[in-house]
């Protein structure tokens, strides 16, 4: 339930700050959700590890609250006996979650950069008004006589978007294609007339014109979360002459691969708390606020590493540091 209303609030957050693709680009609202539902398995990637914790903090608490822990305590039970349910429920959300963040996300991430860039810039994007012109970018209009879907009839065609080199185009048929490149349109049987130092006349049977209003490659920045984890391991070395490149790819890396066992290591160290100062009466209503505490310092400390990567070598001791700070909690959980 927690998952859940989580997701939900951020998922809202999103849908607030992405309304200019129904402002802006005239996105239908059923590909507007659908677009942004692609950010679903991304959001619950990053909260499953909190939702974990306060989901087990919450049970814990409420059953010291109720002396049912310091009964089963003195029917023999120990703490680490007591702790089992919540490791078992948090090693098997550690199981998904690598999953979530191996292969889930990055195909997820993919698909939604895709359709963010089809939204805005491709053919679905693209609206052309039959007898009125459209302006598809500063300097480029375009009008058409009869448009049926992307084919066109009656073209004209006018790019000023370098005054040096203008052009002007008319054909008889054209057709609004998509490439990786970016929008093109293929005008057949027309005539061109453009002006440079000298005005330059012609005629074509086929012309095969780059809108530029946006391409695939320039569309953003270096998008890591799109990249598939295998293809991430490669690019841990492609990136060596580009370090903030190459500690792009690191961090992401560790987000994809160690995050998830902060499921197991937050869920030790909740229930450690609580339990193990469940006895001492005078300490046990602090016991919420220390494993908060220490919640929040682990936290930090992994994200402020995880951020700080720069080598195979930096990778293998945070993973290292994780591991042994998860041994070393179940060694004090199951120490009588």
């Amino acid at each position: 339930m927690l998952l859940m209303i989580l997701t939900g609030l951020a998922w809202t957050m999103q849908i607030m700050s992405m309304m200019k693709f129904l402002i802006n680009y005239g996105v239908n609202f059923g590909s507007f959700i659908g677009l942004t539902a692609l950010l679903i398995p991304f959001i619950i990637s990053i909260i499953v590890p909190f939702v974990t914790f306060i989901a087990i903090i919450f049970v814990y608490n409420k059953t010291i609250a109720d002396n049912e822990v310091s009964v089963m305590m003195a029917s023999g039970l120990s703490p680490w006996q007591l702790a089992k349910p919540a490791i078992r429920f948090a090693a098997i959300l550690t199981a998904l979650n690598l999953v979530l963040n191996l292969w889930v996300v990055p195909i997820s991430q993919n698909r939604f950069y895709d359709t963010q860039w089809n939204l805005r810039y491709g053919l679905a994007h693209l609206k052309l008004q039959e007898s009125a012109f459209t302006n598809l970018s500063n300097g480029l209009v375009v009008y058409v006589d009869k448009v049926s879907g992307h084919d066109m009839s009656q073209v004209m065609l006018s790019d000023a978007r370098n005054p040096k080199t203008e052009m002007v185009i008319f054909a008889e048929t054209g057709k609004l294609v998509t490439t990786p490149r970016g929008l093109s349109i293929v005008m057949e049987n027309g005539s061109l007339q453009a002006r440079n130092d000298s005005v330059v006349t012609g005629t074509f049977d086929t012309f095969d014109m780059d809108l530029n209003v946006a391409t695939r490659e320039n569309s953003g920045s270096f998008r890591v979360r799109r990249i598939s984890s295998v293809e991430l391991l490669k690019y841990v070395d492609e990136t060596d002459n580009i370090p903030k490149y190459k500690r792009m790819v690191l961090n992401e890396l560790s987000n994809r691969t160690l995050m998830p066992f902060m499921n197991l290591i937050l869920a030790i160290v909740c229930s450690t708390i609580l339990l193990k100062t469940s006895v001492l009466r005078r300490r046990a209503s602090f016991s919420p606020a220390m494993a908060v505490l220490a919640m929040a310092l682990i936290m930090t400390l992994y994200m402020t590493s995880a951020n700080m990567l720069d080598s195979w070598g930096d990778f293998y001791m945070l993973a290292g540091g994780i591991f042994v700070l998860l041994g070393a909690s179940l060694m004090i959980l199951h120490k009588k």
